[in-house]
């Protein structure tokens, strides 16, 4: 399989593919060390493997990063900070290991249960199955994998075909740290089918998938009975701008969260719903900042936005926002092809209600703003679609603040900052059809686990 820069089509490198024989070896090969309870590692050497992973990641901290930025297209000096998440990801994980336990079931409530004494222990889940997405080449494979080698369950994660090399090189460095390879595997296909018999497997107890909500919810229905999932998808994310807002001081946050990675993030910032009183203002300021986004080779340091995965999805993104701009939307800035894989970022001005952009994930550089001159109003519009994820309000006075957060439709609401804001450590889920359950390590780590509990009688 060749791996290509996301840039410009350069290729990379060639890597050999799984075939349904390697496949099946490798869930040999993880089904039979799960099975083998007292092979399982104990947890003071998962921590000593986990801290050896961080340190060798930070060995190779600027081939991680430049590696980001090639095979995915991430803007270098965004790249390096997707590395730092991924090294303190694995850290993160540590810390919650050395903190997770059982607890104390009360007895001695009724006659019946008088002398005896009951606990609960926690236990690995058995064999993970973790789809990747290409978007975060490194930190989502240290999300859905961390997680799995903390709690001692054995893993086996595909990339995303456009960036298997972060995860290769993630892997590598596992084994080097001392990780038996049983207990983590790669699986590198573009073969639908085949990423589906590993996620359907009878002996998969665990599915982490980051990608299209279509294949997630297709795979979820598809798993053998008492597996459990993850399933992280996108939205649209809406940001309400109040009229009380310094419009100066909330330009770069609006920029940073909607043109992040060419705004091919799950959270990034979509639909800006401004106050009608410094709608003018908002559109002029925000305009000005994205026309002077420095776009080009994400390779890089001075580059600002780079290309997106593939020239389809530029081909796209044109034609959505085509459709804007016919139905009545103002193109403010951009709206055209820079190559065959880099789109102009743009803004769109009141784009109508029927149009993709408005009620689909664009997962491109395009924002698009709405006037409004009710709250109420508002937050309908940003409610409106069958998916939610995180959202936004830009508001100095309090009571419009928490007005929004509590109305808006999300997972999680951010106050004066931008929807693409996340911590490792924080929950970060979609609601209705953005998934299901709750992402973050420690969340991850606590859905890989269940409890058993013990019961002595005296």
């Amino acid at each position: 399989m060749l791996v290509r820069q996301a840039f410009d089509g350069a290729e990379i490198a060639e890597i050999p593919v799984d075939d349904a024989g390697s496949l099946a070896a490798k869930l040999d090969r993880a089904i039979a060390a799960f099975a083998d309870r007292p092979g399982w590692l104990p947890a003071f050497k998962r921590i000593e493997i986990l801290r050896r992973l961080a340190r060798l990641m930070e060995r190779d901290y600027d081939a991680l990063a430049m590696m980001i930025a090639r095979e995915g297209g991430k803007p270098l000096a965004d790249a390096r900070v997707e590395t730092t998440r991924a090294i303190n990801g694995v850290e993160i994980a540590v810390g919650e290991l050395e903190h997770m336990g059982g607890r104390e079931i009360p007895m001695g409530l009724t006659a019946a249960s008088q002398d005896r004494w009951a606990f609960t222990t926690k236990e690995p889940i058995g064999v993970v199955a973790a789809i990747s997405a290409f978007n975060h080449p490194l930190n989502l494979i240290v999300h859905q994998v961390a997680p799995a080698i903390a709690t001692g369950c054995p893993v086996i994660i595909k990339p995303a075909a456009t960036t298997p090399l972060s995860c290769l090189r993630f892997v590598d460095l596992v084994h080097e740290a001392g990780l038996p390879e049983a207990w983590c595997q790669s699986l590198i296909t573009e073969d639908n089918a085949l990423a589906e018999s590993l996620v359907t497997h009878p002996n998969t107890a665990f599915l982490s998938f980051i990608g299209s909500a279509r294949v997630g919810w297709s795979l979820r229905a598809k798993l053998a009975p008492g597996a459990r999932f993850e399933l992280e998808h996108g939205g649209a994310a809406p940001v309400i701008v109040d009229r009380s807002v310094d419009v100066d001081a909330i330009i770069e946050p609006l920029v940073k969260g909607g043109y992040y990675h060419a705004g091919q993030v799950c959270v990034s910032v979509q639909r800006i719903f401004a106050h009608a009183d410094i709608l003018p203002q908002l559109v002029e300021k925000l305009t000005a900042r994205v026309a002077a986004l420095r776009v080009g080779d994400p390779t890089l340091p001075e580059t600002e936005v780079g290309p997106l995965i593939l020239p389809r999805e530029v081909e796209r993104v044109a034609a959505w926002v085509d459709e804007a701009g016919q139905g009545g939307g103002r193109i403010a800035t951009g709206g055209a092809r820079i190559s065959e894989r880099v789109y102009a970022p743009t803004v769109i001005v009141e784009p109508p209600a029927t149009a993709r952009v408005s009620r689909e994930e664009v997962f491109g550089p395009v924002t698009c703003v709405y006037g409004y001159t009710d709250l109420a109003e508002a937050v309908t519009r940003a409610n409106s679609l069958p998916f939610a994820f995180q959202a936004s309000v830009f508001a100095r006075d309090i009571d419009v603040a928490l007005k929004a957060a509590r109305s808006l439709d999300a997972s999680s609401v951010l106050v004066n900052d931008h929807t693409a804001f996340r911590t490792d450590w924080m929950p970060f889920a979609g609601r209705h059809q953005s998934g299901y359950g709750v992402g973050g390590i420690p969340y991850t780590m606590h859905d890989m686990t269940q409890e058993k509990m013990i019961v002595f009688k005296s």
